[in-house]
């Protein structure tokens, strides 16, 4: 991918941080309040969890979600002083769009 290309690189890269959230593993309550000193895990890597892995069809729910994110938000930018975000926001939407069809490679 072409570093110039701003749209394609803005749009992959909130939707890996999509994925990324999606992978993380929920924080129970019980856990948010910690334990006592002396109960705390000790070495390196004793805090760290296994995330969770998405499937296929988890992730292109996700890359789907962020497409039509963008095309609801278009849509809703209806002013003339908003064209550039608009085409910005569609031209994302079609980069993330083009990846669900298999030509995200290309």
């Amino acid at each position: 991918m072409r570093a110039r290309d701003k749209a394609a690189v803005s749009a992959l890269r909130a939707t890996l941080a999509a994925v990324e959230n999606a992978e993380a593993v929920p924080v129970d309550d019980a856990a948010m309040r910690g334990l006592a000193l002396e109960q705390s895990p000790v070495g390196a890597g004793a805090t760290e969890a296994v995330r969770r892995e998405l499937s296929e069809s988890g992730v292109a729910d996700i890359v789907r979600a962020e497409a039509t994110e963008r095309l609801e938000a278009a849509a809703q930018l209806t002013a003339p002083a908003h064209a550039d975000r608009v085409a910005r926001l569609r031209a994302e939407a079609a980069v993330l769009l083009r990846f669900l069809d298999g030509q995200g490679g290309e």
